[in-house]
C-alpha cells in the first residue's frame, strides 16, 4: 500500500547511539513524503491532517537489516549443524545451490525465502544468490515485488568447487557477471546488484583481478566472507602466501573497501591485528553472524573489539549456517556468544548488551544502505509494529524492557504491520 504522508501512533523505540535507546510511550512517528519526519510526544500542528494509524499499546520499531544471508540455502536450513564449514559446504550447500540452474526450481524456492523475509521484522538485506545469473534475477524480482529493499549478488566461483557448481573459467564468470549487471542496472528502485565473490578459495587470481576491474567500472558494493573458520583461514594462507592476511589478499585486487568500494565482510571471527587495522582503514562493514559461527564451529567474533575500534558492524542471519531469518534471533545470539567469549576467551572485552545489539540490527547494518535504521528526520521510513501482548506485560514493564523481552521471545506472527521506504507492506 503506497502512502506518502501518515502518522504511526504507539510505543516507539529506536537507537540514539550504540548505548542509548530513545523511547516514547503513546508517541507519534511521522512519515512525510515517504521518509521520517521525526518522533513526537504530541503531534505537531503541521501533521494534523495526516492519516493516523493507531497502534496504541503496540511497539513500533525500526526495520532490521540482515547484512548477510544466502537465499538458496533457505531450502535446507538446520541440516549439517554438526559439521565444520568446509565439510558442510561440500555435503549440503554446493549440491543444493547447483539445483538453481533450473529457473523453475529457483522461482519456487526463492518465493519461500522471500515470503519469510516479508512477514518478519527484516526490511533490508544483503543477499547471496548462486552462480546462475537468470535465477539470481528471479530472486531480485521477487524481492522487489514483495516490497523489500535489498542488494543481491550473482556468486562468482571458478576453482576449488565441484564440477557441477564451478564456472567454466574466470573469463566466463566475469562475462556472466557483466551480463547480470547490465540486465539489472537501474531495473528496480529498491533491489540492486552487489558484487559477490564467494570467498577467496573459490576465486582464482585471474577472476579476482577481473572482478576488481568490474568494481571500478560499475562502482558497485562488494560482499564476501573473511576469516570465518580455522581450516578456511589456513587454506587462504596457502593460496595467497605473499599476503599479510586474508583481508590483504582481497585488498590486493581492489575488493576490500575504500571510498568507492563499500564492502561487507561476513564473520571476521579470526581476524588478527594486521587485518583489524586494514578493516578499519578501508571502512569495512562486518556482518556478525553469531548463530552460524556457533553451528559451523567457527568461533566467537570479537565484536566488542570492532566496536571499540570504530569499525562498522551489523548482524546477519547467514542462512543456512544460521537457521532463522529474523534478526531478533541474531540479536539474542550475539549477546549470548559475547558472554561466552568474555567468560572463556577474553575478559577484557565486555559482553554486548541488548541496546547495543538493537543498534547493530537497525543503525549498524542499515548504514550500509545510507540513512537507515533510525526514526530521525531524513531517515528512510522502515518500521514494523510488534504485538508483544503475548509476553504477559500488563503494563508492568517500560518500553526498553519490552524490547528486551521481544529480543528473546518474539516470533514472526507478532509482526502486525510493516513499512519499507515509506510503503506499507501489510
Amino acid at each position: 500500500m503506497k502512502r506518502e504522508n501518515f502518522v504511526c501512533k504507539g510505543d516507539i523505540c529506536y537507537s540514539q547511539n550504540l548505548q542509548t535507546l530513545h523511547t516514547v510511550q503513546n508517541g507519534y512517528l511521522v512519515c512525510e513524503n515517504g521518509v521520517c519526519a521525526g518522533v513526537f510526544d504530541t503531534l505537531p500542528e503541521q501533521y494534523k491532517n495526516f492519516d493516523i494509524l493507531d497502534y496504541t499499546g503496540k511497539l513500533i520499531l525500526p526495520g532490521f537489516t540482515d547484512l548477510h544471508v544466502h537465499a538458496p540455502q533457505h531450502r535446507f536450513r538446520a541440516l549439517g549443524m554438526d559439521l565444520e564449514l568446509l565439510e558442510w559446504l561440500e555435503t549440503h550447500t554446493f549440491p543444493q545451490e547447483a539445483k538453481y540452474a533450473d529457473t523453475t526450481y529457483a522461482k519456487e524456492n526463492y518465493a519461500r525465502f522471500v515470503e519469510e523475509m516479508k512477514k518478519g521484522p527484516n526490511t533490508r538485506a544483503c543477499v547471496f544468490g548462486t552462480i546462475h545469473g537468470a535465477s539470481t534475477e528471479i530472486l531480485m524480482e521477487l524481492l522487489e515485488n514483495a516490497g523489500l529493499c535489498a542488494m543481491v549478488g550473482k556468486v562468482n566461483m571458478d576453482r576449488n568447487s565441484p564440477d557441477y557448481l564451478q564456472e567454466e573459467s574466470a573469463e566466463v564468470s566475469a562475462k556472466d557477471t557483466i551480463t547480470f549487471l547490465e540486465h539489472m542496472k537501474q531495473k528496480y528502485p529498491h533491489v540492486t546488484p552487489i558484487l559477490t565473490p564467494r570467498f577467496l578459495p573459490t576465486c582464482s587470481d585471474t577472476l579476482l583481478t577481473k572482478l576488481g576491474d568490474i568494481q571500478k567500472k560499475y562502482k558497485i558494493p562488494v560482499q564476501s566472507h573473511l576469516s570465518e573458520n580455522t581450516s578456511e583461514v589456513e587454506w587462504v594462507k596457502e593460496l595467497f602466501p605473499t599476503s599479510s592476511c586474508y583481508g590483504d589478499a582481497y585488498d590486493s585486487f581492489g575488493l576490500f573497501g575504500g571510498e568507492s568500494c563499500p564492502t561487507i565482510m561476513a564473520h571476521c571471527v579470526l581476524s588478527g591485528e594486521v587485518e583489524i587495522a586494514l578493516m578499519k582503514k578501508r571502512g569495512i562493514f562486518v556482518a556478525h553472524c553469531p548463530e552460524s559461527n556457533s553451528n559451523l564451529l567457527s568461533g566467537i567474533a570479537p565484536i566488542r573489539r570492532y566496536l571499540d575500534e570504530g569499525i562498522s558492524v551489523g548482524l546477519g542471519s547467514d542462512i543456512a549456517g544460521g537457521t532463522r531469518c529474523s534478526i531478533f534471533y541474531a540479536m539474542a545470539e550475539a549477546v549470548r556468544m559475547s558472554k561466552m567469549r568474555w567468560r572463556l576467551v577474553d575478559e577484557s572485552l565486555a559482553p554486548l548488551t541488548v541496546p547495543e545489539v538493537f543498534y547493530l540490527a537497525t543503525v549498524g547494518g542499515g548504514a550500509f544502505f545510507g540513512k537507515v535504521g533510525k526514526f530521525e528526520k531524513g531517515y528512510a521510513f522502515d518500521a514494523f509494529v510488534l504485538d508483544d501482548s503475548r509476553y504477559d506485560n500488563k503494563g508492568e514493564y517500560n518500553i526498553a524492557q519490552r524490547l528486551e523481552r521481544a529480543v528473546y521471545l518474539s516470533n514472526d506472527d507478532e509482526v502486525l504491520h510493516k513499512f519499507v521506504a515509506g510503503r506499507q507492506l501489510f
